[in-house]
This record gives structure tokens, C-alpha cells and sequence, in this order.
């Protein structure tokens, strides 16, 4: 019986998690992104406004040096020229530290920003923050923010190695 109700307060969970994921993306689309400023793998601070003119792939992630977290990464490196290529930069956030970021970058050759929300501020305004109590982590989204700073896609829904494409074909669409 106790194992049943864990089980259904498990899956109302999830539900609610979900809609509120889902009513963050209705409400980001087309609207300013939200302002950050944090600071980066050599500890030096970012932010958004750093990349007013040009389009920007901001993409969150649970955990550095995890599989699916790198994955990812090296896709976005693997990838990272032809997004140049769209007048497009890429920036990664978790919730890992400044040193944890260096230590990736460097393992992996990444050769784009991570930036430490230790926090989960700037997760939690996008609406990519899992916060479990007294344990946080960012999910895995993107939002394609365009020059002028406003969302222009929202992704609550990544799959590692998929999507550094998505967002360079995305990013075409968009452009053209």
C-alpha cells in the first residue's frame, strides 16, 4: 500500500513539473530573455548583454562530465563552426562550479562559454531548474535568443546527440 501511494505522489509530481515546464515556454517565447551575470570557467563575469547583436544558443545541463551532458557538449563542439558560421554563439549553463567548468572545457576541448549558476537563479527564470529540496540541478533545455535579445525558440525537450543539429537547422529557419 505505502509503496502504491509513493508511487502515485511520484507521478503527481512528475505532472506538475511538466505544466509548469510546459506554461514557462508559453510564456518565454517571443518575450525578452531573462537577464543573467555569471561567471564563466576562468571566473571572469558574463553577461547576456555581452551578446546583444547577435544570436545566441543558450543551453542548460544537469551536471558536467556526465554521458549525456557531454554528449551534448560535444556535439555543441563538434558543431560549433557551422553555428559560428550563422553569426550564432553558444553558451551552456549548470549549476556546477566556475572550476568544474574549467575542468570540462579543458577535458572535452570545448570551445565555447559554461557558465556556473551554482544557485540556480538564472535555471529557475528560464524555467530549466529541477529543484529536489535541498538538491538542485538545471534540465536539459535551449532557447535560441535572436540580436535584439528575445526567445525565439524554446526546447524543453533535447536529445543529446540530435541536438547541436536542431539548433543549426533552427537557427537557418529562422534567419531566413
Amino acid at each position: 500500500m505505502k509503496a502504491l501511494l509513493l508511487i502515485a505522489l511520484f507521478l503527481l509530481f512528475v505532472i506538475v513539473i511538466k505544466k509548469s515546464a510546459f506554461a514557462s515556454e508559453a510564456e518565454l517565447l517571443g518575450q525578452p530573455a531573462p537577464t543573467f551575470d555569471l561567471k564563466n570557467s576562468k571566473g571572469e563575469l558574463v553577461s547576456l548583454n555581452s551578446y546583444k547583436g547577435q544570436w545566441l544558443v543558450l543551453y542548460f545541463y544537469p551536471k558536467d562530465d556526465t554521458p549525456g551532458c557531454t554528449k551534448e557538449a560535444c556535439s555543441f563542439r563538434d558543431n560549433y563552426q557551422s553555428i559560428q558560421s550563422l553569426n550564432a554563439s553558444v553558451v551552456g549553463i549548470s549549476i556546477d562550479s566556475s572550476s568544474s567548468h574549467k575542468e570540462f572545457k579543458e577535458k572535452y576541448n570545448l570551445p565555447f562559454m559554461l557558465l556556473a549558476d551554482e544557485d540556480g537563479e538564472v535555471a529557475k527564470k528560464y524555467g530549466a531548474l529541477n529543484n529536489f529540496l535541498i538538491f538542485k540541478l538545471a534540465k536539459r533545455q535551449s532557447f535560441i535568443i535572436d540580436p535584439n535579445g528575445t526567445i525565439r525558440r524554446v526546447y524543453r525537450s533535447v536529445s543529446p546527440s540530435e541536438h547541436a543539429n536542431e539548433i543549426y537547422e533552427d537557427l537557418k529557419k529562422l534567419q531566413s
